[in-house]
């Protein structure tokens, strides 16, 4: 929910398992700052960047067309094949994303500079 939180979650899980996977947590305390600029976003647009299952249901399809293929000829053929297949996919994103409306006014805002609404 915070950052604060997550702080406490991170000591926690240290605790638990860092004689374990010391690597890993020393990582994620060397790199806490890069981590946890997650935390200064609101809740619509922290759930957007943590919602991973559109992306692996792109990859999964991207992933089901090229399998067939034993070789490209290319890499001009791969990207083409993935360019087509991506105009395929498109066609079945018709359901809106959940508070849509509120997560782009809010990315609107944060990133004035890059994100202009037409109102």
């Amino acid at each position: 929910v915070s950052k604060d939180e997550a702080e406490g979650q991170l000591l926690e899980l240290e605790m638990k398992w860092g004689k374990k996977y010391p690597v890993v947590l020393e990582s994620w305390n060397r790199n806490w700052d890069k981590l946890s600029t997650f935390f200064k976003y609101p809740a619509a647009i922290r759930k957007l960047i943590y919602t991973t299952n559109t992306i692996e249901g792109f990859h999964r399809q991207i992933r089901k067309v090229t399998k067939t293929k034993g070789a490209f000829t290319s890499d001009m053929a791969l990207l083409k094949l993935i360019y087509l297949a991506t105009l395929n996919i498109q066609k079945k994103w018709t359901q809106p994303l959940q508070n849509w409306s509120i997560t782009v006014s809010q990315l609107s805002i944060i990133f004035s500079d890059r994100l202009k609404l037409e109102l």
